[in-house]
């Protein structure tokens, strides 16, 4: 699985102009779910997400987890983050999962950190939607497991 990290302000997901999720100051987590990829990928996946060390101690210092500082977590599906622009101009995205076990992985690990996480937002698989964000920092991590 492909995920691109943005430790955020704030963030929020709307589509038709609704929202459907938000947070505070917490991560924006964009997914993308490989062919190869199984339900132990995406909660290794998410185990990265919670204990990654990317937020400020008192001292300045990137040393604390999302779960330590009990910050949001918005997940968002995203298969563009499987896009190869390799040959021509035109991505291909053939390296993401087809849309039924792309939406299968999606939930799960939804399902998941919501078992795991207190504050998860999301966005709705497969639709046209709007991300909006204030990037803390910046700080934008790639994570690619599996």
């Amino acid at each position: 699985m492909i995920a691109l990290l943005q430790r955020v302000l704030r963030a929020e997901v709307t589509v038709a102009g609704a929202v459907l999720g938000a947070i505070g100051p917490g991560l924006l987590m964009l997914v993308c779910a490989e062919p190869n990829d199984t339900e132990a990928t995406a909660d290794k996946l998410l185990a990265k997400v919670l204990k990654l060390r990317i937020f400020s101690d008192p001292a300045g210092k990137m040393n604390l987890s999302l779960q330590d500082v009990a910050g949001g977590l918005l997940i968002v599906s995203q298969f563009t983050l499987a896009a190869d622009v390799g040959s021509g101009n035109r991505p291909s995205f053939t390296g993401a999962a087809g849309a039924v076990q792309g939406r299968a992985l999606y939930d799960h690990l939804l399902q998941q950190a919501r078992a795991l996480h207190a504050d998860v937002a999301c966005g709705e698989f497969g639709a046209d939607m709007q991300v909006s964000l204030v990037n803390d920092g910046p700080v934008t991590i790639p994570v690619r497991i599996g």
